[in-house]
């Protein structure tokens, strides 16, 4: 009886000893994926959270700017072209049934070169 135990004892440790040896082989393995995985993703050129959400704020702050220019913009062409406007359309001839004449073609005039 004594040998058969002994048996089964050193079939427990060899069991034992594989399972540790697969484990560890499984963690390294784990590992050198890992390491892989982040050396293909760094090599991709991926921004970070952090730093997309920074640009992402300045990209909205950006917009909010534009539009306040352009609203400000239009308000100011506003103003400046009513007053502009209206003697152009009191001045403006009526249309005749007969179309007008073509001006003759003036020659270009050239500049002296200095």
């Amino acid at each position: 009886m004594q040998s058969e135990n002994r048996i089964f004892d050193d079939l427990a440790k060899m069991i034992n000893g594989i399972a540790g040896t697969v484990a560890g082989a499984g963690r390294e393995a784990e590992a050198a994926m890992r390491e892989r995985a982040k050396e293909f993703v760094g090599r991709m050129d991926f921004v970070s959270r952090e730093e997309f959400e920074a640009v992402k704020q300045m990209a909205a702050k950006a917009r909010a700017e534009a539009e306040a220019l352009k609203a400000r913009l239009d308000k100011l062409e506003g103003t400046a072209a009513k007053p502009a406007a209206a003697p152009k359309a009191a001045a403006a001839p009526k249309a005749s049934a007969k179309p007008a004449a073509k001006p003759a073609a003036k020659p270009a005039a050239r500049k002296p070169k200095a």
